[in-house]
Formats: C-alpha cells, sequence, structure tokens
C-alpha cells in the first residue's frame, strides 16, 4: 500500500485528526489529569519494565512494576502524613500545656483591652469590644466550623465512588501504557499530519520535560523547603518543622517559592523581639535557599528541559485553573 498522500488528502487528514482530538478531549476532559498522570508513571517507569520483562512474564513484569510505583508514591506520602501527625500531635501538646499554665480570664480580658485599644487609634471607628460580643464571636465561629466540617464528611462520603472509579481507570491505562507503548507511539507517528520526524521531536522533548520535572524541579524544591524550614527551626521557633518543610516544598515547586513565606515570618521574628533569628532567616532566605536552585539545577535538569520561571508559573496557575489544584 502506498503510504504517501497527496497535499488534498494530507489535508483532510489534519481536519479529521483536529476533530478527532477536540471531540475526545471533549469527551475525556474529567479524565484527562488521570490519564496524563498514568501517561507519566509508565513513562518513568518503562526503563524498570523493560528489565523485568526480559527476565520475567510479562504479567508478572507488570506487576512488580505496578508494585513498584505504587511504593514510589505511597512510601514517600505516608511518612510524610506522619510526621505532619506526629507534629501536630506534639504542638497540640505545648498549646495544652500553656492552657493550663495561663489564666484564661485574664488573658480575654487583657484581649478585650488591647483590641479595644488598636481600635481606638483608628479614625471614624466608634466600635468596641466586649466579653460578650467575643463570646457571641466564638459562638458563631463554631458553627460555622461545624458546618463545614458536615459538609466535608457528607462530600467524603460521596467520593468514595469516584475515589475507586479513578483507581481503577488509573491501573488499566498505566497498564495499557506500559504493555504497548510501542503501538501507541506508532499511533501518534502515523496519526500526526506534520510527519513522523516532528512527532519524534516533541515526543522527545515531552520525555525531557517530565524528566527534567521529576528528577529536578521536586528535589530542588525539596531542599528549599528543608533548607527553609530549618533556618526557621535554628532562629528559635522549634514548633512545626515538618509542617513549615511540607509549605515551604510545595511553595517551592511552583516558581512563587518559600520566600513568600519566610521572608515576612523573619520580618515577624524581628518586630516581636528576636531581631537575631529574623535577619537569619531572611538571609539564609536570599543567600543561601535562592542559591540551591542555582547550583543543583545544572546538574539534575538537562539543558533541553529547562523552562523559562514566566512560563512555568503561567503554565502552573493555568492548569490549576482548568483543571484544578
Amino acid at each position: 500500500m502506498n503510504a504517501e498522500f497527496s497535499p488534498a488528502q494530507k489535508r483532510a487528514l489534519a481536519v479529521a485528526t483536529v476533530v478527532v482530538l477536540a471531540f475526545a478531549a471533549y469527551f475525556l476532559h474529567r479524565y484527562f489529569v488521570l490519564i496524563t498522570v498514568a501517561a507519566v508513571g509508565a513513562y518513568l517507569f518503562t526503563p524498570l519494565f523493560r528489565r523485568l520483562d526480559r527476565r520475567l512474564p510479562t504479567g508478572l513484569a507488570v506487576t512488580c512494576t505496578l508494585l513498584s510505583a505504587l511504593l514510589a508514591v505511597i512510601v514517600p506520602i505516608g511518612l510524610v502524613i506522619l510526621l505532619a501527625v506526629v507534629e501536630v500531635s506534639r504542638m497540640v501538646a505545648h498549646v495544652a500545656e500553656w492552657v493550663e499554665r495561663t489564666n484564661l480570664t485574664v488573658l480575654g480580658d487583657r484581649i478585650v483591652h488591647t483590641a479595644n485599644d488598636l481600635l481606638a487609634r483608628v479614625p471614624l471607628v466608634h466600635t468596641t469590644v466586649t466579653g460578650e460580643s467575643l463570646r457571641k464571636a466564638m459562638v458563631t465561629v463554631a458553627q460555622k466550623v461545624g458546618e463545614w466540617f458536615l459538609h466535608v464528611l457528607q462530600g467524603t462520603a460521596g467520593s468514595v465512588v469516584g475515589a475507586v472509579t479513578s483507581a481503577v481507570i488509573f491501573l488499566y491505562v498505566f497498564v495499557a501504557l506500559l504493555t504497548h507503548r510501542q503501538q501507541v507511539v506508532a499511533l501518534l507517528r502515523r496519526l500526526n499530519p506534520l510527519g513522523a520526524e516532528v512527532t519524534d521531536l516533541y515526543l522527545r522533548k515531552m520525555g525531557s520535560m517530565v524528566r527534567g520535572t521529576v528528577g529536578g524541579h521536586f528535589v530542588i524544591a525539596l531542599c528549599q523547603g528543608i533548607a527553609g524550614a530549618a533556618s526557621i527551626y535554628i532562629a528559635g521557633f522549634r514548633h512545626g518543622f515538618f509542617i513549615f518543610a511540607i509549605l515551604l516544598t510545595a511553595l517551592s515547586i511552583i516558581p512563587l517559592g518559600g520566600g513568600i513565606v519566610t521572608i515576612p515570618f523573619g520580618i515577624g521574628m524581628i518586630l516581636y523581639g528576636n531581631i537575631f533569628g529574623g535577619a537569619f532567616v531572611v538571609l539564609w532566605h536570599l543567600i543561601v535557599v535562592t542559591n540551591l536552585d542555582n547550583f543543583l539545577r545544572p546538574i539534575l535538569v538537562p539543558r533541553d528541559a529547562r523552562l523559562n520561571p514566566a512560563l512555568m508559573l503561567l503554565s502552573v496557575f493555568a492548569g490549576i485553573a482548568m483543571f484544578g489544584p
């Protein structure tokens, strides 16, 4: 069969391909993130599957690869959750000790007096805070929190079925892409009107971006998050190290960085009297944390996978706006 197409046939194929892709995107838009995650996972674990497939039957190789992928995700997340729970438990214990040592009546009177002093300094404001209004506000907040928690419980009960469905879809897509990767690549090369050479170029670029993102950006963000949390701990704030590490790591993944937390936190420490600790947090971020990216990126991220921070920021927030956080 002659594989060459005339210009008219190529245009018709291009139009048909665009129409089919648009329909597929509309039909599968709810599962786009799930399919993308499965495709990324299949790409990253393909080398392991190839090694296992040479020594084991295909079904057993797929099973071992799938278990390895699940462990690679479940174990770190489980450790993070465990450390966060331990840290929160310690903070709750410290708060309980503080409550036992503190006269809450005197503390409440002091809060009311301080709030009224601050309100008196604000022009055109003639509002005073009383103990009764403070109690009413606390009751209102408690009611709102209870309603929110009830809503969360109702949503959780309904999301269990969705979570099971998503897990099943992920497993099937992951296994299918893992075992039929060559057929999928061949199909993309044949359907792309731009030709096989352009398809291979895009696939290589996507592969470099995936390896650079997972192997480079995440590791750099983790190092920056731990470094920022360590500076806060050394500066004298000994509570919530792991919570700060998780928060700063998440902020470092996107180009905003953990500085939007550590710099105001350091300034707050300076204003509250810990001048040395606050200055240390700010200078540590400006000198050490920001330069970790410059030091580690050439080592961990391939040159063809590097992306301008402006494009990275736009892509992150555009993805959140379209597909959710």
